[in-house]
């Protein structure tokens, strides 16, 4: 009887010592939970109205969720009067050994962040970037991937991706189409530039405003060269070129407009 009356007694006494604190630690983590669960919210707004991507919504959601929960277990822990400095030490020796194994994954997540962030491109547009052309077909977390003209799958990190010079062909709604068309140094030049004046007015897709240009630009080595530069709505652009290219040497063939190729003249001396 004596020793259970003395074990009692040890347990009212421990109530009495630690039960505030274990009271206070409960009421910190329901009410840090239930904060935690309030600001995660209004970050997922902020977000929203941001019109972030949602893979990356949900991905900086967990993240904030995740650190501030840590951060609430450790404060309680501490509260219970449990050492948390070798604790605190130990995920800092385990966050940088993580950070240098896993250091191109997290150079290709930030990123991805910068590019949902500042929005370079968008899905739908077409690029130019690391050598590759192709339209976006997906903006991943890592990785962003382009659907190439012929169907190919091209997969580029986000890392280098974000610190290159990238080419965005869709940004504005019209583009200049830049040509070159050479005829031959004895063809008529005035009668040249009514063809393809004629060829540029004829075809509705290209644009009066900006006026188009025809230009005599170039003594080339084999040819007298004429730039022109006409401009057109975006998705017109690869129709007009590929366009012209025949119509321009249909046209030179009927009115006589020689188009030159190189060549190179031998002279052969005899000597006496």
């Amino acid at each position: 009887m004596e020793n259970a009356a003395n074990y009692r007694d040890v347990v009212i006494q421990f109530i009495k010592n630690t039960g505030p604190s274990v009271l206070a630690a409960i009421a910190v983590l329901l009410i840090g939970l239930w904060v935690i669960k309030l600001f995660v919210k209004a970050v997922k707004r902020a977000m929203d109205r941001s019109k972030l991507e949602i893979s990356l919504q949900k991905f900086l959601s967990s993240l904030v969720k995740i650190l501030l929960q840590v951060l609430l277990w450790i404060s309680v822990a501490s509260m219970l009067g449990i050492a948390t400095t070798s604790f605190i030490a130990i995920l800092g020796a385990a966050g940088l050994a993580v950070g240098l194994a896993l250091q191109g994954s997290l150079a290709n997540f930030a990123g991805g962040v910068l590019i949902m962030i500042f929005k370079p491109y968008k899905v739908g547009d077409v690029i130019k970037a690391q050598g590759f052309v192709g339209k976006v077909d997906t903006i991943q977390i890592f990785n962003t991937i382009l659907k190439t003209p012929d169907n190919k799958t091209i997969i580029i990190p986000n890392g280098p991706l974000s610190g290159s010079s990238i080419t965005n062909y869709s940004t504005e709604a019209q583009r200049r189409v830049d040509m070159t068309f050479g005829i031959g140094y004895s063809d008529d030049i005035e009668k040249t530039k009514e063809v393809l004046k004629k060829l540029v007015d004829d075809d509705l897709r290209i644009l009066k405003d900006p006026e188009p240009a025809i230009m005599f630009s170039e003594l080339g080595d084999s040819s007298v060269n004429f730039s022109v530069r006409v401009w057109c709505n975006a998705a017109d652009y690869w129709g007009i070129y590929f366009d012209m290219q025949e119509k321009v040497k249909l046209a030179f063939d009927k009115e006589n407009i020689s188009i030159p190729f190189p060549q190179t003249d031998v002279h052969l001396f005899q000597n006496n």
